[in-house]
């Protein structure tokens, strides 16, 4: 009976300690959010004058979970231009959104503008400020 009960006291405390060290990455299942907006600003077809900027409504908004290689969720920005990633977990996120090239290749394809964040609390509430990007006139 000692030799049982002996047994159960270690295999319990293993099972406690294997439980609390585990290190939780960056992703979805915590109690953090970020949050920004999308700022627009268009172009006339030929890149050459500025037609107006505007917050970026409906825009799509993507995060990436520490090291991933590709995306872990989008969200639409609201009509506001705003969007936030909620029930997230402490770590480095990289936040992006699509914007033309104003550079002057306007004929380009899209390229990301990223937006580094880390959430350091379980429950936080980070800026990641304003996302700007660009688009032409059709």
């Amino acid at each position: 009976m000692k030799l049982f009960k002996r047994f159960f006291q270690i295999s319990l405390s293993l099972v406690l300690v294997l439980l609390f060290s585990c290190k939780k990455e960056a992703g979805e299942g915590g109690k953090a959010s970020i949050y920004g907006n999308i700022w627009v600003k268009k172009y006339n077809a030929l890149g050459t004058l500025e037609m107006g900027e505007y917050a970026g409504a409906f825009e799509e908004v993507f995060i990436v979970y520490g090291d991933d290689a590709s995306y872990g969720d989008k969200v639409e920005a609201n009509p506001e231009g705003k969007y936030e990633f909620k029930y997230l977990r402490p770590g480095n996120y990289k936040i992006y959104a699509y914007s033309k090239d104003s550079t002057g290749d306007y004929s380009a394809s899209k390229f990301a503008v990223i937006k580094e964040v880390k959430i350091s609390k379980k429950k936080e509430a980070v800026d990641a400020g304003t996302i700007k990007v660009f688009t032409y006139q059709q």
